[in-house]
């Protein structure tokens, strides 16, 4: 499979066609026809790419292109049947990284996304521990070659340590320097996400370490 794509797009028929041409190409593809059920994907799961309609119902492109950026750096393609000047600057200045205007062209949309997914590929810089490798570009992990789904949360807390393995980091601190700064839950969480990251990693399962009194580490 060439990468994970997310297609949020309220016109179904529209959603279809995407999904069914993209899956053509080897891309995983999975459909949100509106924007609450676009978030709770990103929630679930990592992807490469999120093509992403700026007129829906509800929560529309542009408040989920907020949440996406504020959680990392995932590629947004924003579709959209206004092609105004203002409209695309707009999406360009929130971070997203190009601007279809309806109808789409599948063979252009394509394209798109194949640029933009080999241009992640290229600066991908993986972090390599033991038969652990994480790359911050793509936001995949991988385990004796093994594929591993973790959440976007798991994601960025793993990453963190493993950009600064042996050092003792207590929970308040991870939860400073992972979670958003106006975060209002208690530091257990920090204690259920790493559990979930031993869990599903075999090398987290014996390098992620508890400091007993103080908080966790990443060993090398």
């Amino acid at each position: 499979m060439k990468g994970r794509i997310l297609v949020v797009e309220d016109e179904r028929k529209l959603a279809d066609v995407i999904k069914l041409y993209l899956e053509k190409e080897g891309y995983g593809v999975q459909t949100a026809y509106d924007g609450e059920a676009g978030e709770e994907a990103l929630e679930r799961e990592q992807f490469d790419l999120v093509i992403l309609d700026v007129m829906m119902p509800g929560k529309d492109g542009w408040s989920l292109l907020r949440k996406i950026r504020s959680k990392g750096d995932t590629p947004v393609i924003m579709t959209t049947a206004r092609g105004e000047e203002e409209d695309r600057i707009f999406g360009l200045e929130l971070g997203a990284v190009d601007y279809m205007v309806k109808p789409l062209s599948m063979k252009e949309l394509i394209l798109r996304v194949k640029l933009r997914i080999r241009s992640r590929e290229d600066d991908s810089v993986d972090i390599v521990l033991g038969s652990m490798t994480v790359s911050e570009s793509r936001r995949t992990v991988t385990d004796s070659g093994e594929d591993i789904s973790l959440t976007p949360k798991e994601f960025d807390l793993l990453l963190f340590l493993c950009k600064n393995p042996d050092q003792v980091f207590k929970r308040e601190q991870l939860l400073d320097k992972v979670w958003d700064f106006d975060y209002m839950g208690d530091s257990r969480t920090v204690d259920t996400h790493i559990k979930n990251i031993r869990e599903k990693i075999r090398y987290c399962s014996e390098h992620l370490k508890t400091v007993w009194g103080v908080g966790y580490k990443l060993q090398r």
